[in-house]
């Protein structure tokens, strides 16, 4: 056993007797900046500290509490990542990864990603939903590289999937019953921590970006390596940046968190629709 299995097994095992619900199926959710009130949706749930965890990295930027979440919605059982390492904290990709790698060790049934990011599409508003269909890892780094252990997944797994058909026409569809606006788009992923300079943007625009951030990638990666279905969805929480404009993170977490209620309507309803993606392969 290596030592990213072997770290991985001592979270999951701690985690596995401090909480006896993750031994049956739940849904796996990491939350992103501003996005961490979502687990105020569960019920009868109970933080694990990442601290406490044996092996789990913690977080240091702010928005991102720190904890792992174990609760109940609609009826299924769900295990939340409030917050994640991000690869420009300085920490290993292994680290970056680390959260859900446990959930899918766990034994996930699929995991939604969450994460605010920058508008690229000029269609696309402060505020609005993404679904997103595929990204493009422009962090320079991939969790796979090295070694591969075949106890986590085969060396070269397929990403013409990235992110689940099933699980995305349930967003879909669930967006289209509420009435809410979900745009539908490519997510470009950057290693941070500075934002974009606007001759990047015209550069990823140009490319087929719809959106940019500085997570999800790598997690999606790792998640579809372990064979666990993705889906992703960003909060456009600034539009990328323009010449003469400044962003900020205190912005990106307050549309954020302004754009939660929606998020969490769709979610429930995800939750709700499992019957048409809970057993598929």
């Amino acid at each position: 056993m290596n030592a990213v299995v072997d770290s991985l097994e001592r979270s999951a095992s701690w985690i596995r007797q401090a909480e006896p619900r993750v031994n049956r199926p739940f849904l796996g959710i990491v939350l992103g900046s501003g996005l961490g009130d979502l687990v105020d949706e569960l019920t009868d749930a109970r933080a694990l500290p990442y601290e406490d965890i044996p092996g789990f990295p913690t977080t240091t930027v702010a928005g991102h509490h720190g904890g792992l979440y174990v609760g109940e919605l609609e009826g299924v059982t769900v295990v939340a990542c409030r917050g994640r390492v991000h690869l420009y904290e300085g920490q290993p990709v292994s680290s970056v990864v680390h959260g859900v790698r446990t959930l899918c060790r766990l034994g996930a049934k699929a995991l939604l990603i969450t994460n605010a990011a920058g508008g690229v599409n000029r269609s696309y508003g402060v505020g609005d939903l993404m679904l997103i269909t595929d990204h493009v890892n422009f962090t320079g780094k991939n969790p796979l590289t090295g070694p591969n252990d075949e106890a986590l997944g085969p060396r070269f797994p397929d990403m013409s999937q990235a992110y689940d058909g099933g699980l995305r026409s349930a967003l879909i569809a669930e967006a289209e019953a509420q009435s809410i606006p979900l745009q539908r788009g490519v997510y470009f992923g950057f290693s941070g921590p500075s934002y974009e300079t606007p001759a990047e943007i015209r550069m990823v625009r140009t490319l087929g970006a719809d959106a940019v951030g500085m997570s999800t990638v790598l997690e999606v990666i790792a998640a579809r390596h372990m064979g666990v279905r993705c889906v992703g969805m960003s909060v456009i929480s600034n539009e990328a940046a323009d010449e003469g404009q400044e962003l900020n993170h205190e912005e990106v977490a307050e549309v954020a968190d302004a754009a939660g209620p929606r998020l969490r309507a769709l979610v429930r309803g995800l939750v709700r629709r499992r019957d048409a993606w809970w057993e598929s392969p």
